[in-house]
């Protein structure tokens, strides 16, 4: 009779093995196993990290193994089991993987199709049609999306962390307490100890140094000393948290009644303000959004307070950007003054701490929370609502969406909720967030995610003009090596344009993003469908740059680019692909590194080294 070797690996996170029973069955072209207990005697099966072999007799020839199905019965109490792959010994040798990296829960049932990427037009069989009709019918059911407050893209339908997939929440305990505990720890930290501090005025600017924890390193070391600074303020534009908002001022606004008598001191080259801005000397920083936003008032004992600044800076002859006039609101007037670097040096300064302020703002919840989370969720939820594990694009971006939506998640219950800790900890709380937000979500468009395009639009484009733009340099070395990976992966499943347009699945992907997530907004760009090979090839870097490089240079985390530690793709040709991106990511390290070798303040936030897979690793 026809015999089998099994091997099964479980997952080696926390609370990964299982002491129930597992079954196992072959489906093949020519018929079905009877179900077969995977059990040796005097022996722990499934321990976490465990990787085990067992011999499976059948009683006739089952052909091409299609399926496996794995069945877990409870033998004391359910046991939760992930199971990371099996791979088959056939009769005659030959090695089918089937890779899984899911839970099977309670007295649960999984269903796998070997390893190899397939579209629908490749599936001709009935079994594997309806495997993968079912596989996505019962995600749609599992992956809802909701509507958390008017206005924002649509969420997963989840009030809670609980109330998520088990396949898609934090791997274990662990993963949900340091999500806990960092809340925890960040609300200890800026709110207990320090709330008289934030209830009353401050005595010295010294107080500044008693809010930060130590970090001993260069950079935080370097811009503690250095924060007051006219260049370090410029600096923190072009390569800070936030270096998305700068921009080339070809007009000065109206709003910004500046002239050339009170910058004159500040301008460098025997111009006019005019002249220079035709030189393309002068830049802008525009925080209209934050106008008419409502500052916190969850704490009637606190008053706070939002300004909504214009700030104008200067490339000197040193091609330093510097601020030469800052106006705290929109609308000029006698009690909206413009303040200038030749003013009483505090009053400079607290005009540079306001603009600073609002940056922080626009950073934690544009640049940050819009621009990277919620984003990056629909994309997440799109995948797992329209493409089904055997899908090349779905193996291509589950690593990029990993835990997405479960830190998402905790934020709504914790973070970004009503008595979050943004009401208790910022000045947009209470409601402000929210309404930035609401109105963010008019300027976000899928131009605005393609990175060279980013940055063309804002005027920063030129090396030359502006050498010292280490994120668009490093940003666009990264945004390359992406698009080439995807362009190579795409080539190796679509082999010509009309592939890309007649497949439905990844269509409604598209669709999905398009529909739930962007609300359906025709001024937001988003495709609502992907006509060619080119244009596929764009979207995919556009969802891995997002999830990994652009939250990278606004946040950090420790799951590096390129690294696919869980082997959806089992073909030789991607794996390739892989190997030469990985080969590409280690030469812009390199660069990177000789470029900042001799720097006093180095800049490696897009070193793919240091770059996340997804915006929750």
């Amino acid at each position: 009779m026809p015999s089998y070797t099994v091997t099964v690996a479980t997952g080696s996170q926390w609370f990964a093995g299982t002491d129930d029973y597992i079954y196992l069955s072959l489906v093949g072209s020519a018929g079905c196993s009877e179900k077969h207990l995977l059990d040796k005697p005097f022996y722990n099966d499934f321990e976490r990290g465990a990787v085990d072999s067992y011999d499976v007799t059948v009683d006739e020839e089952l052909g091409e193994v299609q399926l496996v199905r794995v069945e877990k019965r409870k033998y004391w109490l359910c046991d939760d089991w992930y199971l990371k792959y099996i791979t088959l010994k056939t009769p005659l040798g030959d090695y089918i993987e089937f890779p899984c990296y899911r839970w099977i829960t309670g007295e649960g049932e999984l269903v796998l199709r070997d390893g190899r990427a397939r579209l629908a037009r490749d599936d001709q069989i009935h079994v594997l049609k309806q495997h993968r009709r079912k596989e996505l019918e019962t995600r749609q059911k599992q992956y809802r999306w909701m509507e958390w407050n008017p206005g924002f893209p649509l969420s997963i339908d989840a009030k809670c962390h609980k109330d998520l997939p088990r396949d898609i929440q934090f791997d274990s305990e662990k993963g949900v307490d340091f999500v806990l505990n960092y809340s925890k720890a960040m609300e200890n930290l800026f709110i207990n100890r320090f709330m008289h501090m934030f209830q009353s005025s401050w005595s010295d600017f010294a107080d500044f140094e008693k809010i930060f924890v130590k970090i001993s390193n260069t950079i935080s070391e370097r811009v503690m000393k250095r924060w007051q600074e006219d260049d370090m303020f410029g600096y923190q534009f072009l390569n800070g948290c936030n270096p998305v908002l700068i921009r080339r001022c070809t007009q000065l606004p109206e709003k910004l009644p500046v002239t050339t008598e009170m910058v004159e001191c500040s301008l460098e080259r025997e111009l006019s303000l005019e002249q220079e801005v035709q030189q393309g000397n002068i830049f802008i920083v525009d925080f209209e959004l934050l106008d008419g936003i409502d500052a916190n008032k969850t704490d009637p004992c606190t008053l706070q307070f939002l300004a909504a600044p214009i700030c104008l800076l200067y490339k000197n002859l040193a091609n330093k950007i510097v601020p030469i006039a800052i106006q705290l609101n929109q609308i000029p007037g006698e009690e909206n003054p413009i303040f200038l670097p030749s003013d009483a040096k505090y009053d400079w300064l607290l005009a540079k701490i306001w603009v600073r302020s609002s940056d922080f703002h626009v950073h934690q919840t544009i640049t940050h929370l819009l621009r990277t989370h919620l984003v990056s969720e629909v994309f997440g939820i799109a995948l797992y609502r329209q493409l089904p594990a055997v899908h090349p694009i779905f193996k291509l971006l589950v690593a990029h969406v990993r835990f997405t939506i479960a830190i998402n998640t905790k934020a709504r219950e914790q973070l970004i909720c009503e008595y979050g800790l943004f009401d208790k900890a910022n000045a947009t709380g209470g409601g402000g967030h929210v309404q930035m937000v609401q109105r963010a979500m008019q300027d976000l468009t899928y131009a605005s995610l393609c990175f060279p395009e980013a940055i063309k639009a804002r005027g920063m484009d030129s090396k030359e003009d502006i050498p010292y733009y280490f994120y668009r340099d490093d940003g666009l070395l990264v945004w390359e090596a992406i698009k080439t990976f995807t362009a190579e992966v795409v080539g190796i499943y679509y082999e010509s344009d009309q592939v890309v347009e007649e497949d439905q699945e990844l269509q409604d992907f598209v669709k999905d993003v398009y529909v739930y997530g962007m609300r359906g907004r025709k001024a937001s760009g988003f495709p609502k469908s992907l006509r060619s090979r080119e244009k596929l090839s764009e979207y995919l870097t556009v969802v891995i740059f997002t999830a990994s490089a652009q939250h990278a240079a606004v946040n950090f985390g420790q799951l590096f680019l390129g690294m696919y530690p869980e082997e959806h793709f089992i073909e030789k040709p991607v794996k390739e692909a892989m190997a030469r991106f990985r080969k590409n990511l280690e030469v812009i390290v390199s660069m990177i590194a000789e470029r900042n070798k001799n720097k006093k303040l180095p800049y490696y936030y897009l070193s793919p080294d240091r770059i996340p897979n997804s915006v929750a690793i």
